[in-house]
């Protein structure tokens, strides 16, 4: 009898999230039809946007600490973390790369900045020199951006971290102090049982949000496009830059349609196009906020009891892959230098190409933390192979819209490889989870 209490609860709990995913997909199709119809309107409607994103970010910080060290104390051992750790950093390490290679041969093969040398657009991006970020805080060379990246696992002031949002010193504090209590035993049975309350009752906070979420993603969505459009450069500008615009989002594609879901099928013979149906929710919302932090509460929570993935290994990796597993954006960054490079009429060898490759790879890694993440690192990955900033003035005016895509993809890397370091578990600690 009860087990079929819990399949009636279970059924209607999914069929819940399942509308909730529509209702969302429909305030982003009705966005936009606002955004593009009555702009002016539109951009009244920020404050509402600003609000929910604002209520997501607000939970980020406390999240990500009660979400890994209920995690790690999961596991039960703290010996027990070597292999799903090795898993989930093997996994974000292939993953970038394969994208950076996806999208590397794509715009190769579209030539989008093919015949541009010459044109209107790019004598104008090196006469003004466009809107191009100082690169004078962020890190210059392959070697300075190793050391950044080093540099951000640590920090001398964790409230400064949580205040400033840098998730990576508080996701390794989390799993030190989460490690030592898991050796404790009975003497942490209290604090481990506060975490764990803790973190549940962050997550109920999560499930209130999304009560509101179709209504802040609309003024979300609605403003940052009808921003766009009430000035009156944004069909302009899409025309300009299609051909790149199509290069991205072919390589985004192929990489969240193909290369991951053929990874997710290998390791854990799941249907992947179900799996991205399942994560439906955190996706739109991922495109609707462009943030990968500020998409994580939805991203645990849809993972977990829509997708199913051991709450264990949700816990553990999404949090650290919201902060360094970054596909999308390594994709979109090696395309954009190489299409910089072909509308210049630079060309790029293979090894050039193959420097563009480690460098995306590494930027994307590590943009936390560097003041204007995207734009910092789209630079360093110039600078590798001495191309020109100027370039820069091609793209930025597309790069809230591509932000979004790419941050889809990223939120989507991040939960598939919960879904493979899932099978890195011990089978004790698979065994405790409760579906």
């Amino acid at each position: 009898m009860s087990e079929v209490l819990n399949d009636t609860t279970t059924t209607k709990k999914n069929s819940g999230h399942g509308n909730l995913a529509f209702w969302i997909l429909g305030a982003i199709i009705a966005a936009l039809i606002v955004g593009f119809v009555f702009p002016h309107f539109a951009k009244k409607l920020a404050l509402g946007g600003e609000i929910f994103l604002n209520l997501l970010k607000m939970i980020v910080v406390p999240l990500v600490i009660t979400s890994v060290m209920s995690g790690i104390i999961g596991l039960g051992d703290v010996r027990k973390l070597g292999k799903p750790g090795a898993a989930a950093i093997g996994y974000y390490l292939i993953t970038t790369l394969l994208a950076v290679i996806v999208g590397i041969i794509v715009v190769n093969v579209i030539q989008p900045g093919a015949g541009m040398a010459g044109s209107p657009e790019v004598l104008n991006a090196t006469a003004e020199g466009g809107p191009v970020p100082k690169s004078a805080d962020g890190p210059q060379t392959v070697g300075e951006l190793l050391r950044n990246l080093t540099t951000l696992l640590f920090t001398d002031n964790l409230l400064k971290s949580a205040i400033e949002v840098q998730l990576l010193p508080l996701i390794i504090f989390s799993i030190i102090f989460a490690a030592i209590l898991t050796m404790h035993g009975t003497k942490s049975e209290t604090l481990t049982r506060l975490i764990n309350q803790a973190n549940d009752a962050l997550m109920d906070f999560v499930l209130l949000l999304m009560k509101i979420a179709p209504l802040g993603i609309f003024c979300l969505v609605a403003a940052r496009f009808g921003e766009a459009n009430a000035e009156g450069q944004l069909m302009t500008e899409l025309q300009s830059v299609g051909k790149y615009m199509a290069a991205v989002l072919t390589g985004l594609s192929i990489h969240g349609f193909v290369t991951l879901p053929l990874i997710l099928w290998f390791f854990t013979r799941r249907n992947p196009y179900r799996f991205i149906g399942q994560m439906s929710k955190a996706l739109e919302t991922a495109f609707s906020t462009a943030s990968s932090s500020a998409t994580l509460p939805v991203t645990i929570e849809s993972a977990i009891d829509e997708a199913g993935v051991s709450p264990k290994s949700v816990k553990f990796v999404t949090p650290l892959g919201a902060t360094i597993n970054m596909d999308g954006t390594a994709l979109y960054e090696a395309v954009a230098a190489i299409f910089i490079a072909q509308a210049f009429g630079i060309h790029l060898d293979l090894t050039q190409q193959i420097i563009v490759a480690i460098t995306a790879t590494l930027a994307a890694i590590g943009a936390a933390g560097i003041p204007e993440a995207g734009l910092i690192t789209m630079l360093i990955v110039l600078k590798a192979v001495n191309l020109p900033n100027e370039g820069m003035a091609l793209i930025i005016s597309v790069d809230w819209l591509l932000d979004r895509f790419r941050t889809t993809i990223n939120v989507l890397g991040d939960a598939m490889g919960a879904a493979v370091v899932e099978k890195a578990l011990p089978p004790e600690a698979e065994s405790e989870v409760a579906f």
